[in-house]
């Protein structure tokens, strides 16, 4: 009734009413605060284009990977400010069209205007929407577009092409987006980025919007950002299994039933059989095959992450570490609207020198170069802590192992030892539990499998203790395979206490390594605390998962005097340490 005589007092030529101005300013306040942040993206030479938003300081923006595609690791970005800025490719998002990049300041050092990043789960449809960007590429001076319109639906499924441009639980707008919106940002009516503008329906020709758009969610995004700024070409997950949606005369309730699983998928290990009822997925119910997409869809690869299924009328709740989408060649895909505009902007010109010295191309990574930079700011961090480099003598760590109610003394050595046959030396690492000898050489040619996983029960607890080592002493040094910034999951740490693992959760910094062929995650806090990690022998195998806790004081620096040892569903026991015996560094 109320909009009804403001709509009614306007027909009839009266004045606005006060709250219809209020509005009014509160909007063009909103966009004047925000607009400095949006980016026109062009190709260098100007033969294409899109949009981007600054959520940085320090210049990172996000945009549409459909934008990026095909333009090289350096492109120009315009601001309102009216200056075109160098920016290089930072990190991708293939399946969810998502790329993260960087704009170099002028000056050095001077911080770029952003926009704070909103919920997107509290979208509603009927909420009011603002979107900016650069349409058509009519923005010469790089001023960009506002329009302005509403939420019509959220949790919306857009399929992909191919395996890619996937858009999951994202957000459907009629605020208008065109060719060159893509990348854009998509604002609620208080300024926060609920969206990166991506998808639109259009007429025929493909040029003029139909009242119907998609913006990826933030929350989404959210999920991404760790791999991201981590330079990581990163993938979407897979449960390693299909499902479908039935329903019966007896009881009409939808349900989402498991119908086929990959057997060395890691939900198969833990216990998901075809047949079961999913139930929730994340902590969000899941009743049909769309809910189901919409919520695996927002996570990373190698992310674990809470399932409740139900079989014979019991649940049990299980965290599953998903597998990843993208094959590892994948093809490119065919565009889907809004494409990037094209057009001349501005003249072509050669890549910046400058942005160039910020990108290193490697396998599976978008830009290598931030990789090593999220890499090297992890340990900086982690040594604060304490500084173990160059210890590589003779670890010698006692106390007792409790395990199944009892505790038993232990007593581990990690050592360097003669080799008489090659005249070298050669590292072992053994275990004296309660006078039964544990010992492995990890380098060993044609070495028992069984020793690599002893003591028995434990997945491999003197390989994770060896590893462990070899990080603290020696760091990039000590893995040949690999050691790079793996983004950031969640971590959940194995203390064997009952009760849900999720709100055991922690977001965490990954440190991915390998050596003499074993792979190995090394879990983070945010102010770099070593929270734990885990080793796996093989592929379809469940690591050996270790949590560290008591951190204490030895000769100033800090140590676990508490590890707890899970291995796939069973925790096998807990280390109680009261002394180590040190070299000195």
């Amino acid at each position: 009734m109320r909009y009804a005589l403001i709509l009614a007092g306007l027909v009839a030529g009266a004045a606005p009413p006060d709250i219809v101005r209020e509005a009014e300013a509160r909007r063009i306040a909103v966009v004047g605060k925000i607009r400095p942040a949006v980016v026109a993206v062009f190709a260098n030479g100007g033969q294409g284009g899109g949009s981007g938003v600054l959520i940085d300081p320090a210049g990172f923006a996000l945009t549409n990977f459909h934008v990026v595609q095909g333009v090289g690791p350096t492109m120009k970005c315009g601001l309102a400010d009216g200056v075109l800025y160098d920016a290089v490719l930072v990190g991708l998002d293939r399946v969810g069209d998502v790329a993260l990049i960087k704009l170099l300041p002028k000056e050095k050092d001077k911080p770029f205007p952003f926009v704070p990043m909103g919920d997107s789960d509290k979208v509603q449809a009927g909420d009011w929407s603002i979107a900016m960007g650069n349409p058509f590429l009519v923005a010469t001076d790089f001023t960009p577009t506002v329009t302005f319109g509403m939420v019509s639906g959220v949790h919306r499924y857009q399929y992909p092409a191919g395996t890619l441009l996937e858009y999951t639980d994202c957000i459907q707008i009629d605020t208008s987006i065109n060719p060159g919106n893509s990348g854009g940002p998509l604002f609620n009516d208080a300024g926060e980025l609920i969206g990166i503008n991506g998808r639109g329906s259009f007429e025929k020709r493909g040029r003029v919007n139909s009242g119907v758009g998609y913006a990826i969610s933030i929350n989404q995004i959210k999920n991404f950002l760790g791999h991201l700024y981590a330079g990581i070409d990163t993938d979407h997950a897979t449960l390693g299994a299909t499902v479908k949606t039935t329903e019966s005369e007896d009881d009409p309730t939808p349900k989402i039933l498991v119908q086929a699983m990959i057997e060395d998928c890691d939900a198969f290990r833990r216990g998901l059989n075809p047949d079961d009822e999913l139930v929730e997925f994340a902590g969000r119910p899941v009743t049909s095959v769309n809910q189901y997409k919409n919520v695996l869809g927002i996570y990373p690869k190698g992310w674990r992450l809470p399932l409740t299924y139900r079989r014979d009328n019991v649940k049990k709740e299980i965290l599953v570490r998903l597998e990843g989408l993208l094959p590892k060649e994948e093809a490119q895909p065919k565009e889907r609207g809004p494409r990037p505009e094209r057009g001349p902007r501005p003249e072509p010109e050669k890549r910046s020198a400058e942005a160039m010295k910020l990108f290193k191309a490697k396998t599976g990574y978008a830009n290598y170069h931030f990789n090593e930079q999220a890499r090297d700011t992890l340990l900086t961090k982690a040594r604060s802590h304490g500084d173990f480099t160059g210890m590589t003598g003779e670890w010698v760590i006692e106390g007792e192992l409790e395990r199944k109610g009892q505790k038993q003394p232990i007593k581990i050595t990690i050592a360097e030892r003669p080799d008489a046959e090659n005249k070298t030396t050669k590292t072992v690492i053994s275990a004296d539990l309660a006078g039964v000898i544990f010992a492995m050489e990890p380098l060993k040619a044609a070495a028992d499998p069984r020793e690599l996983r002893d003591p028995p029960g434990s997945g491999g607890l003197l390989m994770a203790l060896y590893h462990w080592h070899r990080l603290q002493t020696q760091a990039a040094k000590g893995f040949e395979g690999e050691f790079t910034h793996g983004g950031t999951e969640p971590y959940y740490p194995t203390e064997g206490k009952p009760g849900r693992p999720a709100l055991r959760r922690i977001d965490a910094g990954v440190l991915r390594t390998e050596h003499a062929a074993v792979k190995g995650k090394w879990y983070y806090a945010a102010d770099g605390r070593l929270l734990g990690g885990e080793v796996s022998q093989a592929r379809g195998e469940d690591p050996c998962e270790i949590s560290f806790g008591s951190l204490k004081e030895t000769g100033g620096r800090k140590l676990p005097h508490r590890i707890d040892i899970q291995f796939g569903d069973q925790h096998y026991g807990t280390l109680l340490i009261r002394t180590y015996q040190l070299p000195k560094s």
